[in-house]
């Protein structure tokens, strides 16, 4: 019998390896899950999933209370593909533990445990409660005393009648544990009838308990004591990782206790943590291992503290770590399993084979979490399972060990059918049939036995090994293996080839940053095997594609040069040429070194500073392959434009000097300084720049510019100045010392200016003579005492207004928008202050005088030209004497009425005609609005086509001639001119330039526009065709 199961094993994994639809032991998909089933359900059947696959498909049984169901001997067991089917359950005869049992010709699994439990909620049996009398202030407990039930349960109370439930508060608390009801302090209004109400969360059912009277006693009313813990938890709470864990705690006592939650151990309580119904309820969710340990509750009043303490304990179900996965051994060959799990208490192992205990013995070793058996043979194939458990929980790994008992077999893994070497290398030919047990291996070439010797080695796993190849060694090769299961073979042939050789080889170079090099790298190979070369750089294979801005290979067949475009810095390194063929693989490296500008100087610090130098330091970076020449000192201040050349001590800083001293700084000025480096080849990167460093203050060296004055109020002497700027002041508390004297004296006035923006100083005396010479220097000062005064300057006191008016004034209106007036000057016998100048005042009739235009004249001029007024309006002007002390009386106001505008209408109707070097134009005449001066002429404005200025005639008659040259083009305008000035003018007229000698043009709208030039030879002659 057992032959034949081990035939059956053999058949099978022969047809696994020949089909892809691989036969294997039954796999759990869904195992049964716990189930509360309530009893008064309308459905009145239990469900237990349970789907398995397997290949042949599994036959599917089940266990209660670790004993098979015989599905045929209770009618109201059943199975639908798998799932187990319970009708009309009945708690007495299915409470239980169940499992599912799968099996197939591979082997037997056991599911996990499901257990089947049943809900339901009993009637009160009592139904009537005795009466209960407390004393006013006196705390109370009414007992619930649930009826028989399964399934959870959840309390509450109806005080009198329903739907008055009682309100959950400081002072009364219902315990979902017990059910019970308490009142820590009892009062007049909790007189009633008291009513417990159970409800099962599973069934959602309801019963209500008899009602409990409530009265108050008349022997007093109960004074004050400290609390008493009524509702307290337990010793210890076991706890599962995850849930959420909940704590009551109550007190009665009078006055009515508070409640307060701490830990024991003197951590803080988990955020997490939830309070509720007055701190009567501590709800923790999700609890974790850190959140174990001793709670307290505090109950606390005037009269004294309760405490209870509990200790809350963690434990966790079995949950894998490492499982168990199928393995396929051969035979003789060991096996090893471990499986591993984590949970609270640390879970213990079992093992199953095929849904039975596998106990140690012989060949079997089992140490908790592992499994090793030695030298399988085929009665050791089936379905394992490791079993962890603990108080808490059970959980179940399944795997298939699968025993392969088979001939030598190559129809997977032939040798290779053609093995390319070298000669003088070495050459492993593989031969590794599929075969179980480990078969025997021998050689033959052609048809000869193939002998072991210094060269040729048969290995371990049955691979041919040859080193130290020669032409000889070609030809066919063939591996034997043999085994008790029967004998195989393959053949394969072995081609011996010339070797590769490096004919030239890269070499190391010495080449300057910008250049472009060649590395070279030839071969001699045999032709008959395609080559490939690889270039690598500082060990990294070089992407041609991404880095062909600088790297591109170049070369034959045999050749794989690389070529190396603006070498940088950066290309300095290893480069290895790389060649490969079918058997075998060689390489040539070379050096490359890039010269190039030296890096940056590191660590530039500033050892020392004064108020005029700073003395610096910092250390050499990279010099590149090529020494460092010179390094340059460079500054920045805030007031710089970016980086500036220093001078230093020693003017030119030879490579080998690190330190040097910067000269010529301004005192009081925030500096930072960095250093460049030099070569041969160049000027390399900046340093990164020191720290901001202020140099010490000194006295002040610089004096304001453009020192003057004059001008400003009557005994006043106004003196300005340009302001030193910032980096000049050379330190703080900087600002101005202001001296005068009257010209000719010799003590000198000084005032104190103390701000470093002022640029004005003003200096206020009744008795300041006007206009009168002072001398006048400006000095300045900071906090380390006063500089120098700049060059003495003359500056004039403010004088007095002009005391008289201009005399004869007179006003005409030259046309509609211009207005000429004259004036005398006030004689001088009559007039005290300076003239300067006139001002004239202009506003029209319909204008406030105080908006009127004004208009400057300078030293004698005694008449000026108002433009750009109103035509027809008439005008109010006046004229007033000024100088620096402002203006003087006005002189009499003077009236004029502007002429009328210029005519508003363009000539029209302009025609040209050309005749022996001449041009005629006609035009329509123009007649004046009534609003507008009558027309006294028109003006003919002409000029080249290249020329920007025109020449202008007058007439007074509507046409024209002229004498003009036929070898340019012309633009003519025409308009009107009255009293009231030029009227508009026409739109420009073009007359190109005329090949014959007769020609007619029209208006405007037919002609080009072109220009004139050299007018100054262009003959005029003017003919009145019609007069005005």
């Amino acid at each position: 019998m057992r032959l034949l199961w081990e035939l059956l094993v053999l058949q099978s994994f022969m047809v696994c390896l020949a089909d892809d639809n691989m036969l294997h032991g039954p796999v759990f998909l869904q195992e049964p899950s716990s189930v509360i089933f309530p009893l008064d359900s309308e459905e009145k059947k239990v469900k237990l999933n349970c789907e398995v696959k397997g290949n042949p498909r599994p036959t599917i049984g089940w266990k209660l209370n670790g004993t098979n169901i015989d599905i045929g001997m209770d009618y109201r067991y059943s199975t639908v593909e798998g799932n187990l089917l319970i009708n009309n359950p009945n708690k007495t005869q299915d409470t239980g533990t169940y499992q599912c049992v799968a099996t197939n010709p591979f082997g037997r699994i056991i599911s996990r445990e499901a257990k089947l439990q049943f809900a339901y909620l009993e009637n009160f049996k009592t139904r009537v409660r005795s009466t209960v009398s407390v004393r006013q202030g006196q705390g109370m407990v009414l007992l619930c005393g649930p009826p028989p039930h399964s399934g959870e349960l959840t309390y509450a109370w109806i005080f009198n009648e329903y739907p008055s439930f009682v309100h959950q508060d400081n002072r009364r608390f219902v315990s979902q544990e017990t059910g019970n009801l308490y009142i820590a302090k009892v009062e007049a209004s909790d007189v009633g009838n008291y009513t417990c109400v159970v409800t099962n969360t599973v069934t959602n059912s309801r019963v209500l308990g008899p009602p409990t009277p409530l009265i108050l006693r008349n022997d007093g009313v109960m004074g004050e004591y400290e609390p008493k813990i009524e509702v307290q938890f337990p010793e210890t709470v076991p706890s599962a990782k995850g849930t959420a864990v909940k704590l009551e705690c109550f007190a009665l006592g009078n006055p009515v206790p508070t409640i307060s939650w701490r830990r024991a151990d003197g951590k803080q309580i988990p955020r997490k943590a939830r309070r509720h119904r007055s701190n009567g309820l501590l709800e923790i969710p999700n609890f974790q291992q850190e959140d174990a340990g001793l709670y307290e509750c505090v109950a606390e009043n005037v009269r004294g503290k309760n405490v209870a303490r509990g200790q809350l304990t963690f434990y966790a179900q079995p949950n894998w770590i490492q499982k168990i996965s199928d393995v396929h051994a051969a035979i003789e060959e060991n096996v090893f399993w471990e499986c591993h799990a984590s949970g609270r208490p640390k879970p213990s192992y079992r093992w199953l084979k095929d849904g039975e205990p596998l106990l140690p013995q012989g060949r079997v070793q089992i140490e908790q979490g592992s499994l090793t058996i030695r030298n399988v043979s085929l009665s050791d194939a089936g379905m394992y399972q490791c079993v962890a458990e603990n108080r808490h929980g059970t959980i179940f790994a399944s795997a298939e060990l699968s025993v392969i008992a088979v001939g030598p077999d190559f129809s997977k893994t032939l040798l290779k059918k053609l093995t390319l070497v070298k000669v003088g290398g070495e050459v492993i030919i593989e031969c590794k049939p599929k075969a179980s047990p480990r078969p025997t291996y021998s050689w033959k070439k052609g048809k000869d036995i193939l002998r072991e010797n210094e060269r040729i080695t048969v290995l371990d796993d049955g691979s041919l090994r040859i080193v130290n190849v020669t032409k000889s060694d070609t030809g066919s090769y063939t591996c034997v293996a043999t085994n008790h299961f029967g004998t195989a073979s393959s053949t394969g042939s072995l081609v011996v080839k010339d070797p590769t050789r490096v004919m030239v080889s890269p070499f190391s170079m010495d080449v300057t940053v910008g250049e472009s090099i060649v590395l070279p790298c030839q071969v001699s190979h045999d032709h008959s095997l395609d080559i490939m070369f690889t270039w690598s750089f500082n060990g990294h294979l070089i992407d041609f594609e991404k880095d062909g801005d600088h790297f591109e290979r170049v070369g034959g067949d045999s050749a794989g040069d690389l070529m190396i475009r603006s070498i940088q810095l950066k290309h300095a390194g290893k480069y290895v040429c790389m060649v490969q063929t079918s058997v075998d693989k060689l390489s040539a490296a070379a050096d490359l070194i890039v010269r190039g500008p030296p890096g940056p100087p590191e660590d530039v610090t500033i050892d020392e500073i004064t108020d005029t130098t700073a003395q610096l330091s910092w250390r050499p970076g990279a010099d590149n392959h090529s020494p460092i020449t010179m390094y340059v000192v460079q500054a920045r201040t805030p007031f710089s434009v970016g980086w500036q050349a220093v001078s230093t001590v020693p003017e030119v800083i030879d490579g080998r000097t690190f330190t040097a001293t910067v000269v010529g700084l301004n005192p009081w000025v925030e500096y930072e300084f960095r250093v460049v480096a030099a070569n041969l080849i160049g000027i390399g990167e900046p340093s990164r720049p020191s720290e901001n460093r202020r140099t010490e203050e000194a006295l002040p060296e610089v004096t304001p510019a453009n020192v003057s004055g004059g001008g400003g109020s009557k005994s006043e002497l106004v003196i300005t100045w340009e302001t030193v700027p910032e980096e000049l002041q050379n330190g703080g508390g900087f600002g101005y010392v202001v001296a005068f004297r009257p010209f000719g004296t010799i003590s000198w006035m000084q005032t104190v200016v103390a701000s470093p923006d002022a640029s004005r100083y003003v200096f206020r005396n009744e008795s300041l003579p006007p206009f009168s010479p002072y001398e006048v220097k400006v000095g300045v000062y900071n906090n380390k005492g006063e500089g120098s005064f700049s060059p003495v300057t003359v500056v004039y006191s403010a004088e007095e207004e002009p005391t008289r008016a201009p005399t004869t004034v007179l006003a005409r209106s030259l046309s509609a928008t211009d207005i000429e007036i004259s004036w005398a000057p006030p004689r001088e016998n009559q007039h005290k202050g300076r003239i300067q100048g006139y001002e004239v005042r202009c506003w029209r009739h319909d204008e406030k005088e105080e908006n009127a235009r004004r208009i400057r004249t300078v030293g004698n001029q005694t008449s000026a030209k108002v433009t750009n007024l109103q035509g027809n309006a008439l005008y109010h002007l006046a004229v007033k004497a000024y100088n620096t002390a402002g203006t003087g009386p006005s002189s009499a106001v003077v009236n004029v009425t502007t002429k009328k505008p210029p005519p508003s209408q363009p000539p029209g109707n302009i025609i040209w005609n050309s005749s022996d070097s001449k041009i005629i134009l006609n035009w329509d005449q123009v007649k004046a609005l009534d609003n507008e001066s009558e027309v006294r002429g028109y003006k003919v404005l002409y000029r080249w086509n290249r020329q920007s200025s025109a020449s202008v005639i007058e007439t007074n008659r509507t046409s024209v001639e002229l004498s003009l040259p036929f070898d340019e083009d012309y633009i003519i305008e025409i308009k009107p001119f009255s009293d009231g000035g030029d009227g508009s003018s026409s739109e420009q007229i073009r007359i190109p330039k005329i090949s014959n000698a007769y020609a007619r043009g029209g208006s405007p709208s037919t002609s080009n526009a072109c220009t004139l030039s050299a007018i100054s030879t262009i003959m005029i002659s003017l003919t009145a065709r019609s007069s005005l």
